[in-house]
């Protein structure tokens, strides 16, 4: 089983990721959002190719803002949520949850995962095991919720609960290190978060980016993923509590951390 499928990670503005995919049989390229056009377009030229299709996950402007210069410089087709459509740029094709998507010989499920805002969408690639979650589940995280309720990103953390835990996660940030600082707050005496935050703190002290993160990873220790587990209940004193009331709690407590 060849892996068709290659992914770039490209640093953007202060702490943004953008990914540039690459089917390698037909040769057809994408990115996953657009925050800065130059670090991308000076990838793509050192990697030789042409862009064919720009996805875009959701609406800040901070996934958006290169779109328009990059798709200036190399004709791709712009793909974004429909939900979405009205605050994003020109859109060549509208995504739902549940279409996929095409690249070369690899498929891509749409799903929404709507909660830092509403009608944020993922790319799933299930044969490839990639998922392009951006601000939705994030390294050792998930986005604050801006738009959506804390139910709804409840929710959202459960289609990423269902998931092979395979996947690589790529996500829209790099906030590891606070997240991780957060999470020990959660669970101070979780083994495996004393253990990935020394591996964080590694990886950064190295310049290296601590995204993609794995979702087998991501369910042992993030805390988000994590609001239904019985010992994270009792850390923080809920064991009776449901788990949406557990996960509102944590998003909470994180946003004034």
């Amino acid at each position: 089983n060849t892996m068709p499928l290659q992914v770039i990670t490209v640093p953007c503005l202060s702490d943004n990721y953008a990914f540039i995919l690459h089917e390698t049989e037909s040769r057809q390229t994408a990115v996953v959002d657009v925050p800065e056009a130059k670090p991308i377009l000076a990838a793509l030229k050192d990697l030789g190719w042409s862009l064919d299709h720009i996805l875009i996950t959701h609406h800040h402007d901070d996934h958006i803002m290169g779109l328009e210069e990059v798709r200036a410089a190399t004709g791709a087709s712009v793909h974004g949520g429909a939900p979405d459509a009205y605050r994003l740029p020109p859109l060549d094709t509208q995504l739902s949850d549940g279409d996929t998507f095409q690249l070369g010989a690899e498929s891509c499920r749409v799903i929404d995962v709507s909660g830092h805002t509403l009608g944020h969408i993922a790319f799933i690639f299930d044969e490839a095991l990639a998922a392009f979650t951006a601000d939705s589940l994030m390294a050792w995280g998930c986005g604050r919720v801006f738009e959506g309720t804390m139910d709804m990103q409840w929710a959202t953390m459960q289609k990423f609960k269902d998931l092979p835990r395979a996947m690589t996660i790529y996500s829209g940030h790099e906030y590891t290190t606070s997240n991780g600082k957060f999470a020990m707050t959660v669970e101070p005496y979780n083994e495996s978060y004393q253990k990935r935050m020394v591996e964080t703190n590694a990886a950064r002290a190295k310049g290296e980016p601590t995204v993609p993160s794995n979702l087998g990873l991501e369910l042992a220790t993030n805390p988000f993923l994590r609001a239904s587990h019985p010992k994270l209940k009792a850390a923080i004193g809920m064991e009776d509590a449901t788990d949406a009331e557990v996960f509102a709690e944590i998003r909470t407590r994180k946003d004034n951390f």
